[in-house]
């Protein structure tokens, strides 16, 4: 694990108390410490700033048993408490990947994290719900996050709750990383069997990252972390697009125009028609973005769409902070679970 921190409190004052957001993803995972309250004299609060340290921990596996989120996110707070042990934890909030559909007992893993946050207080949410404080700050509307998955949620943290996509890399996360990874595969398994002879770059690529064609099934199959694999291809996808190939190009369309229908059916109408998108595969810009709000706009006319506020882990930090503060949203199956510690 990686480690970057910063600012020391002094012992016994109101400084000294943190607030942990954790945010669990299929590539990796993070966590941010974060001050409860400035220290005396005051200091900048945030990514970078005097009042956030910062730890790095694992990715999340999926095998016959159900996902690790549980594990990792554990792991990530046992980590980070053996990292910085003068910090005082106040609360903790964690954002997940898959908790909904596959975890088999979030309770268990409320059970788990709870024994790893010794005893401070959490929150467990599905990592929409992360996603949505960081981008609109705790506003109601509809946020996509598009990582390794694509899942939507609209939401008002109180009587409106409405999850869109999220079902995994097999049949849904339209337009995610790891669907990206999956369609250029398969364009270029295409040129390689000569179906087709336009995707030779993306065949190139996908060579130099994964190995011979005939050893895919094996090396990607037999993964239980594929998605993740897959997802990480994504990043040859979007640049062979921005150097003008076209069928990535076309992907990288396609992809964007499939987030931006996963992020207009999660838009309530009994809701603010306000809107946002976040998450790794919107840096990549170009085709992709230009797709993602053209398309918005065509779905969603009379919604505004705007620039996210935040990441999934300050939205992460976010629900800490308001377990710290006895303002948490209520509890909510299958989206969020809490723990008073």
């Amino acid at each position: 694990m990686n480690s970057v921190a910063s600012g020391n409190g002094a012992a016994g004052t109101d400084a000294d108390r943190w607030v942990l957001g954790v945010d669990v993803g299929g590539t990796g995972s993070r966590a941010a410490l974060e001050r409860l309250a400035p220290p005396p004299g005051g200091g900048d609060r945030g990514a970078g700033g005097a009042d956030r340290r910062l730890l790095e921990g694992g990715r999340v596996a999926v095998a016959s048993g159900g996902s690790t989120a549980p594990e990792v996110a554990a792991s990530l707070i046992e980590a980070v408490r053996a990292e910085w042990p003068d910090a005082a934890i106040a609360a903790i909030g964690v954002g997940a990947t898959g908790l909904a559909s596959l975890v088999t007992s979030p309770g268990a893993a409320l059970e788990r994290l709870g024994r790893a946050a010794g005893g401070a207080p959490l929150a467990l949410a599905i990592d929409a719900v992360t996603a949505h404080l960081g981008a609109l700050g705790g506003r109601a509307g509809a946020v996509v996050s598009v990582g390794t998955g694509a899942i939507a949620i609209g939401t008002d943290f109180d009587s409106h709750w409405r999850r869109v996509g999220g079902w995994g890399h097999l049949w849904d996360d339209r337009g995610s990383a790891a669907w990206i990874g999956i369609e250029a595969l398969k364009a270029a398994i295409q040129t390689y069997d000569g179906v087709t002879d336009d995707a030779g770059e993306l065949l190139a690529a996908a060579v130099a990252v994964f190995g011979p064609a005939h050893s895919w099934p094996g090396h990607l199959l037999t993964r239980e972390d594929r998605a993740g694999l897959l997802a990480g291809f994504a990043t040859e996808v979007a640049r062979l697009a921005a150097s003008g190939d076209h069928v990535a190009t076309d992907i990288m369309r396609r992809a964007g125009a499939a987030v931006a229908a996963t992020l207009a059916a999660a838009l309530d109408p009994d809701l603010p028609q306000l809107a946002s998108g976040v998450g790794g595969v919107f840096a990549a810009g170009g085709a992709f973005t230009a797709s993602f709000e053209q398309e918005f706009a065509r779905l969603a006319p009379g919604a505004e769409l705007v620039a996210p506020a935040g990441t999934p882990l300050d939205g992460a930090v976010r629900l800490a902070r308001l377990v710290a503060a006895g303002d948490v949203p209520a509890r909510h199956p299958p989206f969020l679970w809490t723990s008073r510690g």
